[in-house]
């Protein structure tokens, strides 16, 4: 998809296991919040520390209120709600990819 390498799993433990047995970079991955066998939330958790780079871009139909009561997710610049195009969902990856560049980047320069 758009020059991207895709890695696809059914559910979160599958999307766990593919990621950990992964030996390549990922750098974004994107979950929908609800699954079944596990949530986005939890499968970005579970990930953080093997994957401490990977950027993760939340999806879902429910509303993002929903998610910031629970404060589980930043979805701010984190989220993209359903449905949604093709193209809508390759700028927000576009921009969840260039936004942490950005900020790394800006990070490096004033040390």
């Amino acid at each position: 998809m758009n020059g991207y390498i895709v890695l696809e799993a059914e559910n979160g433990a599958a999307a766990l296991a593919l990621a950990l047995a992964y030996d390549g970079t990922i750098d974004l991955m994107i979950t929908d919040v609800v699954m079944p066998q596990m949530g986005g939330a939890k499968l970005a958790a579970a990930l953080a520390s093997d994957r401490s780079d990977m950027k993760v871009l939340f999806v879902s139909g429910y509303a993002e209120t929903t998610f910031q009561r629970h404060g589980e997710i930043n979805v701010t610049t984190r989220f993209l709600q359903k449905p949604f195009s093709l193209k809508t969902l390759a700028r927000k990856i576009r921009e969840v990819l260039d936004v942490e560049k950005a900020s790394a980047a800006a990070a490096a320069s004033s040390r």
